[in-house]
C-alpha cells in the first residue's frame, strides 16, 4: 500500500533496513540516518527519490526511495520500494574489513576452541613466537 507521507523510522523498517521499528528510530537519534548532509529525526517525512544515508558500521550504506510504504513486507517485495545505491568502492572496503578482521569468523565454524583463543590472543598482542 503506497502512502503520500510515511516517517522515515517506519519506511527504514518496513524495507527491512532495520529489524524493529524502534532500532530505526534510534538509529535516527543517534544521528546515523541523513538525507543529503542533514540528520534526520525518526519523525521526518520522506518522499519518493530521495536518498538516504544510513551508517551500517563500519560502512554508510545509500538507499534511493524508490516508493513509499508503512507495512512491513518479505524482502522479495521490499525490493519494489528501496534500492541500494552505496558506491562499489564503500562495498569493497567492507569486504576488505570482513576478510582481514582479527575478529571475523566465516559463518558455520561455530566458537573459537581454547587453542583458536589462546593463538588469536597472541595474534591481537604482537606475540608471534610458536608460528
Amino acid at each position: 500500500m503506497a502512502e503520500e507521507k510515511v516517517r522515515i523510522d517506519k519506511w527504514l523498517w518496513a524495507v527491512r533496513i532495520f529489524k524493529t521499528r524502534s532500532q530505526a528510530a534510534e538509529e535516527c537519534t543517534k544521528g546515523h540516518v541523513s538525507i543529503g548532509a542533514v540528520h534526520v529525526k525518526p519523525s521526518r517525512e520522506l518522499k519518493g527519490g530521495e536518498i538516504v544515508k544510513v551508517r551500517i558500521s563500519p560502512i554508510e550504506r545509500h538507499y534511493l526511495v524508490k516508493k513509499l510504504t508503512v507495512k512491513r513486507m518479505s524482502a522479495q517485495l521490499a525490493v519494489d520500494f528501496v534500492e541500494d545505491v552505496t558506491p562499489p568502492e564503500t562495498l569493497s572496503l567492507l569486504n576488505a574489513v570482513k576478510a582481514y578482521g582479527f575478529e571475523y569468523r566465516p559463518r558455520g565454524l561455530g566458537r573459537p576452541t581454547k587453542k583458536d583463543r589462546r593463538m588469536i590472543d597472541r595474534l591481537k598482542a604482537g606475540d608471534d613466537e610458536d608460528f
